[in-house]
């Protein structure tokens, strides 16, 4: 990949980022489609944002990208919010507009839609959802749920007043279809089709981790991680030794990838290269 003057940036913020793919598979996007841009990381929590994003104003970005723990605080220093984005309370996606203007978008929700009824086949107007975790991703994943006629939402966070605050969004903002649960209470898990890790326990740190004891678990239920890295969750490979259907967030990340190229560059995205891009790490990954 060539880097010039001409080179237009993108940066992904948040903390931590060893896990991410998304920029070998972006930059083998651009890379595809003969776009000269460039995708790197940026490692930084909430302490450091408001800078960050005040330097990318002045420099040749065409945008950027927000995950953990950003997603919800990179509200406060943008321009303007996609409607979407600002009934969900979230973005993981900013364009900087040939004026200036930072603009938040939340394509997190288009990517897991996308990947959760497509590759999952989950007809979301006929299931009830159990969601660990309420942060950006969280948001993200109910907010859509609730949009397409989920018939219920059942939300827990470790920090319980997150979990309160998406409910009241979600009932206010979608449809009142979500209900708040306590840290800790499984008790709703049994009357849910589908069970969603959003909470990014299993991997980094965390890794062999999991949000549910495995005793709750239903051959019944299908499983959905957000995350990507490792390719197995401990909360996934507990639910597939149950018999479930699984899913992690790979397809969710590739649909959310490509939402993000075309709205930074207003061109149709490559969608195979950057697949075949995350195959091959994955691939490296467990080493074959």
């Amino acid at each position: 990949m060539k880097v010039d003057i001409n080179t237009k940036m993108i940066t992904l913020i948040g903390t931590p980022l060893s896990q991410s793919f998304a920029a070998r598979m972006q930059n083998a996007g651009y890379e595809a489609a003969g776009m000269n841009m460039l995708y790197f990381y940026t490692e930084a929590d909430q302490e450091h944002l408001g800078e960050i994003v005040g330097g990318i104003r002045h420099m040749n970005f065409v945008g950027f990208a927000v995950t953990k723990p950003n997603k919800v605080q990179v509200l406060q220093y943008l321009d303007e919010l996609d409607p979407l984005c600002e009934k969900m309370g979230a973005s993981n996606t900013v364009v900087k507009t040939p004026e200036g203007k930072l603009v938040g978008y939340n394509t997190d929700g288009m990517g897991f839609y996308t990947s959760l009824t497509e590759e999952g086949g989950i007809r979301v107007d006929q299931s009830v959802f159990f969601c660990f975790g309420a942060g950006g991703a969280g948001r993200a994943m109910c907010s859509v749920l609730a949009y397409h006629g989920a018939r219920k939402i059942y939300i827990t966070d470790a920090f319980e007043p997150c979990a309160q605050s998406l409910v009241e969004d979600i009932n206010k903002n979608f449809a009142p279809v979500a209900e708040f649960v306590p840290h800790g209470d499984m008790s709703k898990l049994a009357a849910c089709d589908v069970v969603l890790n959003a909470s990014g326990i299993g991997m980094g740190k965390t890794m062999g981790q999991t949000p549910m004891p495995e005793e709750y678990i239903q051959p019944s239920q299908f499983y959905f991680d957000a995350c990507y890295n490792p390719e197995r969750t401990q909360f996934l490979m507990n639910a597939e030794a149950k018999g479930c259907k699984v899913l992690n967030g790979l397809g969710m990340s590739l649909y959310q990838g490509a939402a993000q190229i075309e709205l930074w560059t207003g061109k149709k995205a490559p969608v195979d290269a950057m697949r075949k891009e995350l195959l091959a790490i994955l691939a490296e990954q467990n080493g074959k």
